[in-house]
């Protein structure tokens, strides 16, 4: 089984909208960064997708580096900074499409963003 995990930073304060921008441009560049079989598995399955929040940029960089490590198709969202943060704050990661428990091993002790 396949998914997709996006990863907010909860400590920014940003809109929902604003989070919903950021969480769209990280899984649209992750899918892009992954293998043809895992894109191709994941869209057959229904493209499962779970969204999960960190704390901090540290947090959210252990995230990406994580995912990094374990040779998962992720991406890092720097914002231009022309609304709510300022340009190049890191705002939100995309790990996946991937096997389910290869993107627990990053994310599995982390809150659903609420």
């Amino acid at each position: 089984m396949y998914k997709q995990v996006m990863v907010v930073r909860a400590d920014l304060g940003m809109s929902r909208g604003k989070i919903a921008a950021q969480v769209a441009h990280a899984s649209i560049q992750a899918w892009k960064n992954a293998r043809d079989v895992a894109r191709k598995g994941w869209e057959k399955e229904g493209s499962k997708k779970v969204v999960l929040k960190v704390n901090s940029e540290t947090e959210l960089m252990d995230v990406y580096q994580g995912a990094r490590n374990l040779k998962l198709a992720a991406a890092l969202i720097k914002d231009a900074g022309m609304t709510e943060v300022p340009p190049g704050t890191a705002t939100c990661v995309a790990i996946g499409p991937a096997p389910e428990a290869t993107i627990d091993e990053v994310t599995g002790r982390l809150s659903l963003l609420e």
